[in-house]
Formats: C-alpha cells, sequence, structure tokens
C-alpha cells in the first residue's frame, strides 16, 4: 500500500495549486478559501479513488498472485447526534475507512432527535456525551424509556469511567473517546450483533408468554366446561337414576309385603343392595356437584369435613368467623375443590392424625387456610411427574380470581388460599404485596 503525505502551504496571491506525486501531494491555498472544507477534502485522501489509474492492484501471495477483491462495504442506517460538523465528517469517514456504507442523519437538540427515532428506522444510534442543547445521556433515556434496544454507542472526548460505567448500566452497548475511532467499526458489529440477539430473544419471550396465554386459555376453558359437564351429569343421575331408584324401592318394599317369606327375605335383601346404590349415587352427586352448596358455602363445608371424618376416622375441624358467606357459584365450588383436594391429599399421603379448615372473610377478601400435622411437602415435591392435583388447584384459583400458597419443608401440611371479592379488595392486596416486596429492599440500602 503506497503512503501519502500531504503539506499545507499558504501562498498569498497566488492560486491555488495541486502537485502529485506517487507518494506526495502538495496544495497552495488562497488565503481567502473554505478552511473547513479544504480539511473535508483532505479527509478523503486516503481512499480507493486516490490510487493512480495505472497503477497496479496489490497481490497476495496465497491467491497465486491473482487480484485481491476487497469487501463490499456493509450498508447501515444511523442517528447521530453531534453538534459538530467536522467531528461529523470525521466519524463518517472513519465509519467508511472501516467497511462501511453509512446513511446518516445528523441531530443535536431533543426534539429533532425524538422526531427522527419516532420516523425512520434505525441500525444504530452515536451519540457525543456533551453537546451545548443535548446530550448522549439524555438521548439514551428517550431511547431506552421508550423500550426499544436499539444498540447505542457513546462518543467523547473526555468521559470519565465513572461516567462510562453508569451509561453502560443505563443500556449503552459501548463508549468510545473522540480522535481514538480505530475500534468504531467493532464496537458498532458487535453492538447491531448483540442487539439481534436481544431481539431473537425477545420474539422468543413473547411467543412463550404467547402459548402460556393460550394454554392458560385453554385450561381455563376446559374448567368451566368441565364443571358445567358435572353440573348436567349430576342432573341427569339425579333425575334419571334417582328416579328409577326410587321407584325400584317401591317395587320391592311392595314384594316384601305381599309375597311369601321366602320372597320377602329376597326383597329384603333387595333394599339392602338398594341402600348401598343410593349411598353411592349420592355420594356421585357429591363429587359431581355437592348439593350442599344450594345452602351455601359454609354448611357445604361443613359437610365436606363431616363426611371425611366419618370416612378416614381422623380428627378434622372447621372454624369460620361467618355463618353464611354468599359467592358466585363458580367462586364457591373453587373454594369448595381446594378444601375437598386438600383433605384429600392429607388421607392418602400426609400420615396426619388432625386437620383443620379456617376459613374467614375480612375486608372482602375470602381466605382458607388448611392445616394438618402430617408430613408436609418437602422441596421436591410439586415438581414431580403426575403431581397435577396441586397445579389443579393454582390454576382453578387463578381463573377464580384468586392465588394459592403451598408452602414446603415446613414439617406439616399447609394450603393457604386467598381470593379477593371486589376489585377494591384486589388493588389493596397488590398495593400490600408491593409493598412486601420493596421492604426488604429498602432495609437493605439501609445497611
Amino acid at each position: 500500500m503506497r503512503a501519502c503525505l500531504m503539506a499545507l502551504a499558504w501562498d498569498a496571491g497566488a492560486a491555488p495549486q495541486v502537485r502529485e506525486t506517487a507518494c506526495y501531494h502538495r496544495l497552495a491555498l488562497d488565503p481567502a478559501s473554505d478552511f473547513l472544507r479544504t480539511l473535508k477534502n483532505l479527509l478523503k485522501i486516503v481512499t480507493p479513488s486516490d490510487r493512480p489509474r495505472d497503477s497496479t492492484p496489490d497481490s497476495s501471495p496465497c491467491h497465486d498472485g491473482s487480484p485481491a477483491s476487497a469487501p463490499l462495504p456493509q450498508r447501515i442506517r444511523l442517528l447521530v447526534v453531534e453538534a459538530s460538523e467536522l467531528d461529523y465528517e470525521v466519524l463518517l469517514q472513519a465509519l467508511r475507512r472501516q467497511g462501511f456504507e453509512p446513511d446518516c442523519v445528523r441531530v443535536d437538540t431533543a426534539r429533532a432527535f425524538e422526531e427522527a427515532l419516532n420516523r425512520g428506522h434505525w441500525d444504530a444510534v452515536i451519540s457525543d456525551h456533551h453537546l451545548p442543547r443535548f446530550s448522549g445521556t439524555q438521548a439514551l433515556s428517550l431511547v431506552r424509556s421508550g423500550g426499544s434496544r436499539l444498540p447505542f454507542i457513546i462518543i467523547s472526548a473526555s468521559i470519565g469511567e465513572e461516567v462510562a460505567v453508569q451509561a453502560m448500566q443505563a443500556g449503552a452497548d459501548d463508549f468510545l473517546v473522540k480522535g481514538k475511532l480505530a475500534r468504531l467499526g467493532t464496537a458498532l458489529r458487535k453492538a447491531v450483533a448483540a442487539a439481534a440477539v436481544r431481539l431473537e430473544h425477545e420474539q422468543a419471550r413473547q411467543a412463550l408468554a404467547e402459548s402460556e396465554r393460550q394454554l392458560r386459555a385453554l385450561a381455563d376453558h376446559l374448567q368451566v366446561a368441565l364443571e358445567a359437564e358435572r353440573a348436567a351429569i349430576a342432573r341427569e343421575v339425579h333425575d334419571d337414576v334417582g328416579g328409577m331408584l326410587t321407584a325400584l324401592r317401591f317395587d320391592l318394599d311392595w314384594i316384601e309385603r305381599h309375597a311369601s317369606e321366602a320372597v320377602s327375605a329376597r326383597a329384603r335383601q333387595g333394599l339392602h343392595t338398594l341402600e348401598q346404590a343410593s349411598a353411592a349415587v349420592q355420594r356421585l352427586l357429591r363429587n359431581l356437584r355437592p348439593p350442599a352448596l344450594d345452602a351455601g358455602l359454609v354448611a357445604a363445608l361443613e359437610a365436606l369435613v363431616e363426611q371425611f371424618r366419618s370416612r378416614t376416622g381422623l380428627k378434622a375441624q372447621l372454624r369460620t368467623n361467618r355463618d353464611r358467606i354468599d359467592l358466585p357459584e363458580a367462586a364457591a365450588i373453587t373454594v369448595y375443590r381446594v378444601a375437598q383436594e386438600s383433605l384429600t391429599n392429607v388421607a392418602k399421603h400426609a400420615h396426619a392424625s388432625q386437620v383443620g379448615l379456617d376459613l374467614m372473610v375480612q375486608d372482602d377478601v375470602l381466605s382458607l387456610e388448611i392445616i394438618d400435622d402430617g408430613v408436609g411437602l418437602e422441596p421436591g415435591d410439586p415438581a414431580k411427574e403426575g403431581s397435577f392435583g396441586l397445579r389443579g388447584l393454582q390454576e382453578r384459583v387463578r381463573h377464580a380470581g384468586g392465588w394459592v400458597d403451598i408452602p414446603v419443608g415446613l414439617g406439616h401440611g399447609l394450603v393457604m388460599l386467598t381470593l379477593p371479592l371486589s376489585e377494591s379488595a384486589v388493588s389493596k392486596l397488590a398495593q400490600e404485596i408491593e409493598g412486601a416486596t420493596l421492604m426488604p429492599m429498602a432495609a437493605g440500602g439501609l445497611k
């Protein structure tokens, strides 16, 4: 590569002259000529166009003496925040020398920056740190406040380490010092590549969130359909099977009264079997849709606890601060199913001797706690394959607008249901949860 040496000479009263050799340029300029335009021309001196037409291209031994083909410049759209036109031209020339074909717009005020940012599709932003009416920090804040992950590089004549670290923490991709732009191309390519990766990750995250939303919508639909189907089956069993069992009872009673002793004995045996069938039907109806819910949630839970005591022999007690709690049917069924599933888990897995249910309503918030003295859950239990009961509870309650907490590693069983009963209660609980989350952070900052 040939070297070029340039010298500027001021020759008063003489017209501009240019003398050129293979490695030397000398310009004699009129003192009244535009100095800035001359500097711009000088910046363009080391370009492919400077090569004499009859010069022979450089050859590389690894290409068997064939001319080396230069890579095509990379087109890139840049929004440049710069007050100095000269620094802007220096930046453009540095980009061209480092393999870019920049398509740029220069701005130097906040208003112009916002208008350009909203109007165009940019590949990156390059910003000076200090401007008379604007700053790189403000420009970065405007970009990031809108949620954009656009690559952002800060260039400054003098930037301290602390300011640079703050800029990186605020979302800048890199910072460079004016006059040391040798790694500008590398920094820009890395920033653009990192932005592409971030975009892919964000698209994947959005796709995953959309998939989860659809799965939850499907789960909600299935839950509603399941309860509707259960109610329909319960009505059919009650009306059809229940009616036939009642008719059969009348027939067996008549046979017992009017038949011979041997036939009457068989009729009494049939009546006993009929009682068992009726009990099985009632149990099926309670599982499909508890008839006790027609009398209210408290009455239904009292009946559930009584059945649990008689079936398992464990001590069980329901405590509540309300004699009657009126809820929409969907919410009442949700609370009942949580209690039912929790008691079933206690009977199957807890190895407990007693269980207590605390049902409270306060400030438009319903809470239900099921506590047993069994072994409780271990940290890995909720993630076990096939543990759909707990997940089903959580999804059921979430669909109703509440949530379920099932702590692990306590040494005893605990299920906590929280169900806001009004919009104001939802807002109040959200504020309390946010405050509880921020308190440890504030305490940590005071240390």
